[in-house]
């Protein structure tokens, strides 16, 4: 009876230790495994343009993202001069229904959060800049014309409430806000930090993600979130090709120089019929181009303008007005194309540069070919054995009645009514067929 009590109690000891030594096994591991299961992950952004409907797409895109595969927080790398104002309120939107945590950064240093920038970095559930950036000068600009002091006053009264709605229950200094776009002030990283219109100075990203874990942020929403982004794997959100292409094409500049290069290839269509290629190439250019302007805010007058420059060009052409009518197109050419986009930045509008140069060089290639062209139409058609009547050829033997003679090169028979000596010169009066009829010409002077 006792040797199998001893054996029992052995066994239940052996159980006991094995237990305990499993126990601690799967406390030291299970904890790493689930750490490294659960390693937060930040998806970035890099906004590096001016605020357009391109940007705003790349910004839905990123909060999508970001939601679909449960990121810690998304993370904005901002720099930009500003931009549209449609762009920024839905940029401003999708930011404040983001289901993820979103951090604005204005880095990296040189870089600016200006005017639609400002309310962008406002509107984030935290907002940090690094050393040596700006963020302000948020007044709204209208470009579309002279507007009353009313409608003025209209337009910064709706900016200041929509900034309101959202800088005050972020936390942050809304009267510091409203100077930004009140009196268009700018603040650098530290003056905006004492100001409490940031949350965070950093450096660069990876310190900015580890002073910020464990952060506790207010969502728009009224809930709260705790960070979780010390060691955090990134996720970068690059532009797909269409918004590069878009992006590209939203410059006015370039939209001009497409414009009027689709334009000169179209014409060249018409002067040439059948070439097809320059036809389709242009009409292509052109479609771009009216694609990119429509995303703009362009101008209906500059419209009409470069409409007007066009008709004045080929008035050129037909009426001798010793080249009146083509400078009047090609100052409103240049007049036209630079002020075609109303944008509310200088990264918006069509460069002085770019509107004489391309003005100057469409006028004059318009001029020239347009002058061509109606000069061609008017003169007879020369094809044939026709094109020889009138024309001044030498009698290589003696016509009597019929002879050789060389005209435009050619040896061609011919025949006179009246004898010809060889080496003189023959006018052509008819074509018979392969013959000429001929008669000497007697004061004609050789060059």
């Amino acid at each position: 009876m006792k040797g199998p009590g001893k054996c029992g109690s052995a066994g239940s000891r052996f159980a006991t230790v094995l237990f305990v030594m499993l126990a601690l096994f799967c406390a030291g591991i299970l904890p790493a495994y689930g750490a490294s299961a659960q390693t937060p992950r930040v998806v970035v952004l890099h906004l590096d343009d001016t605020i357009q409907p391109i940007s705003a797409d790349y910004l839905k895109r990123g909060v999508d993202e970001a939601a679909h595969i449960h990121a810690a927080a998304l993370l904005v790398e901002l720099n930009t001069p500003g931009g549209l104002l449609d762009s920024m309120r839905a940029m401003v939107g999708n930011i404040l229904q983001s289901p993820v945590p979103v951090i604005v950064y204005v880095a990296p240093a040189g870089a600016r959060a200006g005017s639609a920038g400002f309310f962008i970095m406002e509107s984030a559930d935290l907002a940090a800049m690094a050393p040596g950036t700006e963020a302000g000068a948020a007044h709204p600009v209208v470009e579309m014309g002279s507007i009353s002091d009313t409608m003025k006053e209209k337009i910064l009264n709706d900016a200041l409430a929509f900034l309101r709605s959202y800088v005050s229950v972020r936390g942050r200094d809304v009267d510091a806000a409203q100077e930004a776009v009140r009196h268009s002030k700018s603040y650098t990283a530290n003056e905006a930090l004492q100001l409490h219109l940031i949350d965070v100075v950093a450096p660069n990203e990876s310190t900015l993600l580890d002073e910020i874990d464990g952060r506790t942020v207010k969502r728009f929403s009224g809930s709260t979130d705790v960070l979780h982004t010390r060691g955090a794997t990134l996720v970068d959100v690059d532009p797909t090709i269409r918004e590069q292409i878009m992006d590209r094409l939203m410059d006015p500049n370039l939209a001009v120089l497409i414009l009027l290069s689709g334009a000169l290839l179209i014409y060249l269509e018409f002067n040439t019929p059948g070439t097809i290629i320059p036809g389709a190439l242009g009409t292509l250019l052109v479609l771009l181009a009216l694609f990119s302007l429509n995303l703009l805010p362009v101008r209906y007058t500059a419209l009409a303008l470069i409409v007007g420059a066009l008709i004045l060009m080929v008035l050129e052409a037909k009426f001798p007005s010793h080249g009146i009518l083509a400078i009047a197109g090609t100052a409103a050419l240049i007049l036209g194309t630079l002020t075609l986009v109303a944008g509310p930045i200088p990264e918006m509008r069509v460069q002085v540069a770019t509107a004489v140069a391309t003005g100057l060089a469409f006028g004059l290639i318009t001029t020239f070919l347009v002058r061509i062209a109606w000069r061609a139409r008017r003169n007879k058609v020369m094809i044939g054995p026709e094109a020889l009547v009138g024309a001044i050829g030498v009698a290589q033997q003696e016509i009597a009645p019929q002879g050789q003679i060389l005209v435009h090169g050619e040896l061609w028979l011919a025949e006179s009514d009246t004898p010809i000596a060889a080496g003189d010169h023959v006018r052509v009066r008819a074509v018979h067929g392969l013959t000429l009829l001929v008669e000497v010409v007697r004061d004609h002077v050789s060059a």
